[in-house]
């Protein structure tokens, strides 16, 4: 069993990943227009603009919550390394470096949250407790190797 101040430690993390999502997505729903025109600014399709709220508010919710975690977290480790690439590569302007530079450090924190998973405050952990105490659930994970 972890100890609490590593469990509240991975909830805190997961909390604030999921904030600046959950934050974006409500952004783009209230400004959508606005989002719209930023995206096809820079040539990109505007009838992905549902998509990426999509992605953002569904990833967001799940990362908050610590269920299916991991593969939310490599959901949004890939979106926010497609966003770095595709809006903030103007290097010579410091505002964009930032962005391109916190883009990454995001996708980082949800890499190591995708290798580590959501900690013991997660529904995933809860969810693999009770499989753990059904006789014959969750042998096939139990084969997996890496």
């Amino acid at each position: 069993m972890p100890l609490p101040v590593t469990a509240a430690a991975a909830l805190a993390g997961r909390l604030l990943l999921a904030a600046i999502f959950l934050h974006e997505a409500w952004s783009k729903l209230t400004g959508y227009s606005a989002a719209l025109a930023y995206m096809q600014a820079f040539g990109v399709p505007g009838q992905l603009l549902p998509l990426a709220i999509a992605v953002e508010l569904g990833c967001g919710v799940l990362i908050l919550c610590g269920y299916h975690t991991r593969a939310a977290a490599l959901l949004l480790a890939g979106f926010c390394l497609v966003t770095a690439a595709l809006f903030h590569t103007k290097f010579g302007d410091r505002n964009q470096l930032l962005h391109f530079e916190k883009d990454l450090a995001i996708a980082g924190g949800l890499l190591v949250l995708f290798a580590h998973g959501g900690g013991a405050w997660a529904l995933d952990a809860l969810r693999a407790s009770r499989r753990s105490r059904v006789p014959g659930a969750g042998a096939r994970e139990e084969r997996v190797t890496i």
